[in-house]
């Protein structure tokens, strides 16, 4: 987008005369810009609006910084290092925000705003941004007559479909009405010039009504000793076109185009008011709102009624007190503070977290005010398809998720992915603002090892079920020899010896062997809990030389399970999928046994929680759960440069800690082995960082020595 860069020379210097002394930081990007020429009448306007709103010099500078980096960016690389960390941020999101701007322009204005919106919330961090943003586009639009008619278009459309509705989100009342306003008079001039019109051509008598009404109300709150002040409410033109539009109503039948508003001292006083004025006029059934006592989603509070004022005419009456007043025509810049440094402010966290659902899009005020008892909801990326629409995903989701959301079948057959058009592996995880394409072949063929957690292909639980769901149609036999062949790869590479299987269904909930290596082939249950059931029902035990992790006891000790705001309560291991020490865990109130502990992505607690939801409580493991257990692997594969370097990365990222290692290179064939003693929590961590490793270029095969 192209903005007017013409200066008035002076404004900024007349700003400043007024602002009076002012703090360096602000100086010093007044200074700047009176030297490089930037569009001084925009500026001063900004600095104005963002003082209204409260905002602190920081801000302030970095929207005049912004200036200076948009139409002189070396100016602005050579000062950028010496200025405050906390004010590049700011000018940073202002560039982000840029960015969003030129993604509008290249849509069609009826689609995809939301989005946008949310975009520009997920990559701006610091809120004061959102402010400046406001400010900016404000006095953008208050000078458009002087642009060109496509630019003065595009300006609009950015208003109404970004900005207007974050004012909204916000409450900041001054700022929505009149960029609503503005925008609406360069979108429909026709509709805004014949609305304008009638309200000019009535505004005579309507003045007059007001006068009196005002005269009859004051008189009538004097007499019951509430103290108020009173005046006349403006009247927009969107706000009077849009209920015109929503309640198909004329102009003349419109009943809030007389209106006053009445301030007081207190809420107590709101409500005595309000029994003035229904016993000084008859009120209009269905006409009455209190957003007192259930404020709106942006914190807006004011009582509204209608009523049937002097000569038989309606009048529109608001109520609130000045305290109401001032946060509804600030919004949440009423309630702004700015952090003066530290980062361990609860409150001001939890200011800036209740200010961010504001800004979250809501589909009623129930939704949001259920939220807003809880803490923030998990954070989202916000990605773009090739065509520029805006995807929404879980934080840690991976470009093959992301295929799955565009579309299951696209999801079956993807090859590959390319973010901001470089080529990246499937496990790839994007951020906010990235351009993702997925690679697709002609026929579906998703692989096994997708589902795979260790693997980091899938991230989201509802990519993994529509592969489950692949894999379930296809051939019972084929999924029985897939889960049969990672069923003995893992007895195999875990160097754990035959044993009678009579046991294993029941442990997992199941009837039989092969619903156990089916429900394995389709990743319900993963190989290293099925190794670690086998373990645990090993007899006899491991020799002292080698210890393997053990079986524990069913039941624990208090001090090994702690159970958020409950104590001596019995503790009970679930057999369905053998939670070890550092498994995240749930627990589940049974009926006769406790507590019963499951793994927090159990299949059979995600049964019983649908059915007793109240019975599902928050636990952890305590101090005497921490154990550390020894275990020797052997690697094969062929020899590169960086192998060494590369496993050892792996092993430290797996937080496993290595006690010895040694290597040999057949230097004829290129082969190489390697072994690492290891300090492992359990089979889980184990199998984990098997396949991590298996998965490095040139490693053939990862296993555990056995003991013999």
């Amino acid at each position: 987008m192209v903005h007017a860069t013409t200066t008035a020379a002076g404004h900024l210097a007349a700003w400043q005369a007024r602002a009076g002394a002012l703090p360096p930081v602000l100086a010093e990007a007044l200074e700047v810009c009176a030297q490089n020429g930037v569009n001084e009448r925009e500026c001063g306007d900004v600095l104005d609006l963002l003082a209204m709103l409260g905002c602190d010099a920081q801000t302030q500078a970095a929207a005049l910084w912004f200036e200076v980096a948009r139409i002189h960016p070396l100016v602005w690389e050579q000062r950028a290092a010496s200025l405050p960390e906390e004010l590049q941020r700011l000018v940073a999101g202002q560039v982000a925000a840029e960015r969003v701007w030129h993604l509008h322009a290249q849509r069609p204005p009826e689609g995809g705003s939301e989005g946008l919106r949310r975009l520009l919330l997920a990559i701006i961090r610091d809120l004061r941004v959102v402010f400046v943003l406001l400010a900016r586009q404000l006095a953008r639009m208050r000078a458009a007559s002087t642009l060109p008619e496509s630019e003065r278009q595009e300006l609009a459309r950015l208003t109404r479909d970004i900005h207007s509705p974050l004012a909204n989100r916000l409450g900041i009342w001054q700022l929505k009405w009149e960029l609503e306003d503005l925008a609406f008079r360069y979108l429909q001039p026709d509709t805004y010039k014949r609305i304008a019109k009638l309200l000019d051509e009535r505004r005579g008598d309507r003045e007059n009504f007001i006068r009196e009404a005002l005269a009859d109300l004051g008189r009538a709150l004097q007499a019951g000793e509430i103290r108020a002040d009173l005046a006349g409410r403006p009247k927009h033109i969107y706000s009077i076109w849009k209920k015109m539009q929503r309640k198909a109503l004329e102009f003349s039948d419109l009943y809030d185009i007389r209106a006053v508003r009445i301030l007081v001292g207190s809420v107590a006083d709101c409500y005595g008011a309000l029994g003035v004025v229904h016993a000084l006029w008859p009120h209009l059934p269905g006409e009455f709102d209190d957003y007192v006592a259930r404020p709106k989603s942006n914190g807006y509070r004011s009582l509204h009624t209608a009523v049937i004022g002097p000569h038989g005419k309606t009048l529109e009456v608001q109520i609130r007190t000045h305290e109401m007043h001032r946060a509804n025509e600030l919004g949440v810049a009423a309630h702004w503070r700015y952090k003066e440094g530290g980062s361990g402010d609860a409150d001001f966290e939890a200011k800036i977290a209740w200010m961010r659902k504001l800004l979250e899009p809501r589909n009623d005020d129930g939704e949001l005010a259920a939220d807003l008892q809880t803490e923030l909801l998990e954070d989202r990326v916000y990605v773009l398809t090739p065509r520029g629409e805006v995807v929404d995903l879980p934080h840690g989701a991976t470009v093959l998720d992301f295929a799955y959301h565009v579309h299951t079948e696209v999801g079956h057959r993807c090859r590959g992915a390319k973010v901001n058009g470089r080529i990246v592996p499937l496990t790839y995880q994007p951020h906010s603002g990235d351009r993702v394409e997925i690679l697709t072949a002609k026929a579906a063929e998703p692989s096994r090892d997708w589902l795979s957690v260790h693997h980091g292909y899938l991230n989201t639980s509802r990519a993994r079920d529509k592969v489950r769901a692949w894999f379930r149609r296809s051939a019972h036999e084929a999924n029985l020899a897939a889960g049969r062949a990672l069923f003995e790869r893992e007895l195999k590479r875990l160097a754990i010896p035959d044993m009678d299987l009579a046991r294993l269904p029941a442990l997992f909930n199941l009837q039989t062997h092969d619903e156990v290596l089916i429900a394995l082939a389709l990743g319900e249950i993963s190989p290293g809990q099925v190794a670690r059931v086998l373990q645990e029902s090993q007899q006899p035990p491991e020799p002292p030389g080698e210890p393997l992790p053990t079986a524990r006891p069913t039941v624990f000790d208090h001090s090994a399970i702690s159970i958020e705001g409950v104590g001596n309560l019995l503790t009970v291991l679930a057999r369905c999928c053998q939670p070890l020490p550092g498994d995240p865990v749930r627990g589940f109130i049974t009926r006769t046994r406790g507590v019963s502990v499951h793994r927090a992505n159990c299949a059979s607690l995600a049964r019983l929680a649908r059915r007793d939801p109240d019975r599902v409580i928050e636990v952890s493991w305590g101090q005497a759960a921490a154990q550390a257990y020894e275990v020797t692997i052997q690697l094969n594969g062929y020899d590169r440069k960086g192998l060494q370097k590369d496993v050892v990365g792996v092993i430290s990222n797996a937080n496993v800690g290595i006690i010895a290692s040694s290597s040999r290179l057949f230097a004829r064939t290129g082969e190489v082995e390697m072994r690492y003693t290891l300090r492992v929590r359990d089979f889980e961590q184990l199998s984990s960082l098997l396949d991590r490793l298996t998965a490095l270029p040139n490693v053939v095969e990862t296993r555990r020595v056995g003991a013999g």
